[in-house]
């Protein structure tokens, strides 16, 4: 479709925007946290591939940490990654810091 632009000139017109996403669209990986029997998602990303880093590293700074846990008496998380449709994530939903039980907050 063509038409008329604000200045007179030629432009062409372009159909909207599909405004309900695709299955692949609504398809996200989430790194999620455990503790136990309950399970909070940590981080969300796009990819396998950034999801599995970011689950990596959230190992890592847990491990670091892991005798501090231990003597304070602080469950350890474990990560692991899971995909999920981005209705799934709850409303008001916030990445959890990997280190968030230093501020003493572990979900």
């Amino acid at each position: 479709m063509t038409g008329r632009g604000r200045f007179g000139q030629s432009c062409r017109v372009t159909p909207p925007l599909r405004l309900l996403s695709t299955g692949a669209e609504d398809r996200l990986w989430a790194v999620m946290a455990t503790i136990g029997r309950e399970s909070r998602i940590a981080e969300v990303f796009r990819s396998r591939e950034d999801a599995l880093k970011d689950r990596d590293w959230r190992a890592r700074e847990v491990s670091a940490y892991a005798e501090f846990l231990r003597r304070c008496r602080q469950p350890v998380p474990h990560y692991s990654v899971a995909p999920i449709r981005r209705s799934d994530l709850p409303r008001r939903w916030r990445p959890l810091p990997a280190l968030g039980f230093l501020h003493g907050r572990v979900f």
